[in-house]
């Protein structure tokens, strides 16, 4: 086995996948740390795998219950690389989803590693760190006044210095490999990395280009190759290994060949405010697709009964072969939102609970179409509720189908439910893709 990982959540769990599958390597991503004894009866063939969590809508407080457990039942498997991938965004606080908690956390269960490496930065989704400073877009947004990050509903961006950031939620000292550094080769590198090793608990590193990538990887496989590593970063960790080890020419220079193919009907339930995914569903409804606003009654509800309604249209849209999509929000400025919100606070609902629920709800209405019209092809977007959706497909791992959009892959579910078992299902976080997205998953269009 080469790596393993842990998703703080869904979307970028499929999203580190796709970075490995489509360098050639085999990879499954479950939804549950998987028993050590059934991996080596079923998959000892695999490469690696991937855990789809949760934990991005968690508190430390939370982190510190859930996720020690996890860490030890991971580093036991044995790779040389442990992963913790975070969004490229960089999402966290002090309060939720806190990546300085989790590299508390993992120096506790890799004690004998000195400085934990840190990687944002992942060209391939626009994402660049430069001095510490990181961006978004293909513009160069600093990460703090862009207003999908910095409007964010949960986790909003107020630094764009990815050190200060941390030093927020942890008080271990963080150093940097910059864009400079990363200029050197060779020894001269290894050197400048073990110096900036030694003053600091934290190493955050520049991603600028592919070929920084390329030098991130060769520094985490060495650190590696003595003794089982733990790292934390976007995906641009899968994407550094990977090129290093094409470098290297232990995976093939030519991608797989994949084939999606196209379906008749597409179902899309979405729980993101973000205005890419507001972009993406207008395009849609504007090209023939069916879209249908979900009643806040209907989310906080414990059953399903306040959503027949909307479910008894939604059926006969797809009888009739239409694509539907139901959306909680358009944009981060949907009177939704601050309805939904306000009954939730009423609730005293934490924020973890609140995207439990929410994704629940969606998970419920999206097995119950999926089932009843026997669709073969589905999106959920929304990264902070999307894991709690896929949970109740019944799903206990995906596999990697084809890659279609870059952070988004087509995978086809594994599930004990018969009627779900090989569903095509693409998780889309919230900033991610073109607006014509959704017409691009039902056609099998990269």
């Amino acid at each position: 086995m080469r790596i393993c990982y842990y998703g703080d959540d869904f979307t970028g769990s499929t999203d580190a996948l796709e970075a490995l599958a489509a360098a050639g390597l085999r990879v499954i991503l479950f939804m549950d740390v998987p028993d050590p004894a059934v991996w080596k009866e079923r998959f000892a063939d695999y490469d690696g795998f991937g855990v789809a969590g949760v934990s991005r809508t968690m508190s430390p407080a939370a982190m510190e219950r859930e996720l020690p457990p996890v860490l030890s039942a991971l580093r036991a498997f044995g790779a040389p690389i442990t992963h913790y991938k975070i969004c490229s965004t960089f999402d966290s606080s002090p309060d939720i989803g806190s990546i300085g908690k989790v590299i508390e956390l993992g120096r506790q269960a890799f004690p004998e590693q000195r400085c934990m490496p840190v990687v944002a930065g992942l060209p391939v989704l626009k994402r660049y760190t430069v001095f510490g400073n990181h961006f978004v877009g293909a513009e160069g947004v600093r990460l703090d006044r862009h207003p999908n990050t910095a409007n964010h509903p949960v986790t909003p961006m107020q630094e764009a210095d990815l050190r200060v950031h941390l030093g927020r939620q942890t008080a271990l000292p963080v150093g940097l490999m910059s864009v400079l550094d990363l200029e050197l080769d060779g020894a001269e590198l290894e050197r400048r990395f073990e110096h900036a090793a030694a003053g600091h608990d934290i190493v955050l590193f520049d991603v600028l280009s592919e070929a920084h990538l390329v030098k991130i990887g060769a520094l985490l496989s060495r650190l590696g190759e003595r003794g089982p590593a733990f790292a934390v970063g976007s995906s641009g960790v899968e994407y550094a290994l990977a090129a290093h080890w094409r470098s290297c020419g232990l995976l093939p220079s030519e991608p797989p060949r994949w084939q999606a193919g196209s379906a008749e009907r597409l179902l899309v339930v979405s729980g993101s405010c973000s205005p890419v995914t507001r972009a993406q569903i207008e395009w849609a409804l504007a090209h023939g697709y069916a879209g249908m606003r979900i009643p806040a009654d209907c989310l906080l509800a414990d059953g399903l009964e306040a959503a027949q309604p909307l479910l008894a249209e939604a059926k006969r849209l797809l009888r009739d072969g239409r694509s539907v999509i139901l959306y909680t929000a358009l944009g981060p400025d949907d009177d939704g939102i601050a309805e939904v919100r306000s009954r939730l606070r009423s609730r005293a609902a934490e924020p973890a609970a609140s995207g439990q629920r929410l994704g629940a709800r969606l998970g419920d209405l999206a097995k119950e179409l999926i089932t009843s019209a026997g669709l073969t092809r589905a999106v959920i977007a929304g990264g902070d509720t999307s894991g709690f959706a896929v949970q109740r497909l019944g799903g206990y791992a995906l596999e990697m189908k084809a890659p279609l959009v870059p952070g988004a892959p087509l995978c086809r579910v594994l599930s004990r439910n018969e009627q779900l078992d090989g569903l095509e299902l693409v998780l889309k976080g919230g900033q991610v893709g073109p607006p014509d997205m959704f017409e691009r998953v039902r056609t099998g269009r990269a």
